[in-house]
């Protein structure tokens, strides 16, 4: 509290127009098939009230997994998802936004690595710019993300790509062009969520295996919210420096959600490519300029 009521009176005031603003021009949550298809194994995902809510299933035969209809440049995508509870291991749930290219891939990953009961979810974060991708970062949850819904998004702007947990951001990748470095910019990302096996590597690198016996695992999503230019749209859209997610508020972290991102880190990171020296003996540019 003590941080909100140093703000001046004027800073407070912008604070909430902008936040308003904000509000105002944010679509609603769409349902299901509004913006969404899907990709793999149709009888592995049910709708819920009419599409409002989904259950993905991984069991012995099949994962699954959905996309969106459309593709995007620049924007904020969100979705409040409730994991697989109990014992996960060897399981890995995907909520991603992806190019769909080849040797130029740009992407931007969630990746939730279940484990055994008792034990912490980890989520691994990577980014992919111009094809060039392993720039992992995991957490622990700080909370039983299989309890409830939790709100998951990715933010992506000018300036940087943040990645948020209840609007507490986790990852911030900067956009550092100016040095010479790639930032996913010019290719529009379709938004994607898989529920697969991967228990050579997901949980504590592939010493726990899926216990079978547990199936089905099920993660459930809701309130599919997706805002940004879609492409093919107007052309000018994407550099348009009117929309929301453009805007001052949105250009850098705030005080209240830096403090919030270095609590995460200080308390909740158990791994960063930047100080991996066994695979990077020199710090990669972008970890020296700030992420």
């Amino acid at each position: 509290m003590g941080t909100f009521t140093s703000f001046s009176h004027s800073t407070f005031s912008l604070a909430i127009y902008l936040l308003l603003f904000a509000v105002s021009v944010r679509a609603r949550p769409a349902t299901f098939l509004q913006d969404f298809k899907i990709t793999w194994s149709d009888s592995h995902i049910r709708q819920i009230g009419g599409g409002k809510a989904i259950q993905l299933i991984l069991d012995q035969t099949s994962g699954c997994g959905f996309a969106s209809k459309s593709q995007y440049l620049f924007g904020r995508v969100s979705m409040k998802i409730k994991l697989i509870p109990g014992d996960s291991a060897g399981t890995v749930t995907a909520f991603y936004m992806n190019s769909d290219t080849d040797n130029v891939r740009d992407e931007l990953d969630f990746e939730f690595l279940g484990n055994r009961s008792g034990q912490p979810y980890t989520v691994q974060t990577n980014v992919y710019a111009h094809g060039k991708g392993d720039r992992e970062q995991r957490i622990n949850l700080w909370f039983d993300p299989a309890a409830e819904y939790h709100t998951y998004s990715i933010l992506w702007n000018h300036h940087h790509v943040v990645f948020s947990i209840d609007e507490v951001p986790i990852r911030v990748y900067k956009n550092n062009e100016a040095k010479g470095l790639p930032f996913p910019k010019f290719q529009p990302m379709g938004v994607y969520s898989t529920l697969w096996e991967a228990d050579d590597w997901a949980t504590r690198g592939g010493l726990e295996k899926i216990d079978w016996s547990k199936a089905p695992f099920y993660a459930y999503y809701m309130d599919f919210d997706i805002e940004g230019c879609a492409a093919p749209g107007q052309a000018s859209c994407a550099s348009n420096p009117n929309n929301w997610w453009e805007g001052p508020a949105y250009q850098q972290l705030n005080a209240v959600q830096a403090e919030r991102y270095r609590w995460v880190r200080m308390n909740h990171m158990i791994y960063d490519y930047c100080t991996d020296k066994s695979r990077y003996p020199v710090t990669p540019p972008e970890c020296i300029y700030g992420i």
